[in-house]
């Protein structure tokens, strides 16, 4: 009876690995830790901003209008970054993460645009040193971004292909979001880090 079974699960192995279970599986736990990878880094730079934020707000008070916008956008990304991999397989809620982090990547940008204004603060040791975790951030979001990129595309194509088609459909695989290509352009471009450029003039006070 033991080896009775034990040659059923054999069978059922050979059987499911033909019909690429074993990839769709494996696929899949790919497209997950490359997920989890995508969030890191996004938690990072939201980490980032408040201290960003304070410090601009020191020396360029008047700003509030930037200052609110940056940190509702990044209150708007702090409960998007929550989508778990389950929801990979939900397109809309995918879709709104990605809207929700450009936002947030344009009001960083267009703050660090305002401050350009302001000499002694581009001049300020804790803006320069966050200024360039920033951008060390953004180029770490583009890698990670690229690598689900990757895995998203190599999972979609393992899952779409017969026999596995049918084994996806049997097992309920679905066919993971991707980033836009226009949303991929916007989010591959990292604030530019310039220290030796000729600062403006301080704004009338």
């Amino acid at each position: 009876m033991r080896a009775w079974c034990l040659a059923c699960v054999a069978v059922l192995t050979f059987l499911m690995s033909g019909c690429g279970y074993s990839s769709l599986t494996r696929q899949d736990e790919d497209v997950k830790a490359a997920w989890s990878e995508v969030l890191n880094q996004y938690q990072r730079r939201a980490d980032l901003i408040p201290n960003l934020v304070k410090v601009v707000q020191g020396y360029a008070n008047q700003e509030q209008q930037v200052l609110i916008r940056v940190t509702a956008e990044r209150a708007k990304a702090a409960s998007s970054v929550q989508l778990t991999p389950e929801l990979l397989n939900n397109p809309d809620a995918f879709a709104k993460f990605q809207q929700v982090q450009a936002q947030l990547a344009a009001s960083v940008k267009q703050m660090i645009a305002v401050a350009e204004a302001y000499p002694d603060l581009k001049s300020n040791e804790n803006f320069r040193d966050l200024q360039v975790q920033l951008e060390g951030t953004e180029n770490r979001i583009t890698v990670a971004r690229q690598k689900y990129i990757e895995a998203v595309q190599g999972y979609n194509t393992t899952a779409r292909a017969l026999p596995n088609l049918l084994t996806a459909k049997l097992f309920d695989f679905q066919l993971k979001p991707n980033f836009s290509v226009a949303n991929e352009q916007t989010i591959s471009t990292p604030p530019t880090v310039d220290f030796g450029s000729p600062q403006p003039a301080a704004p009338a006070k």
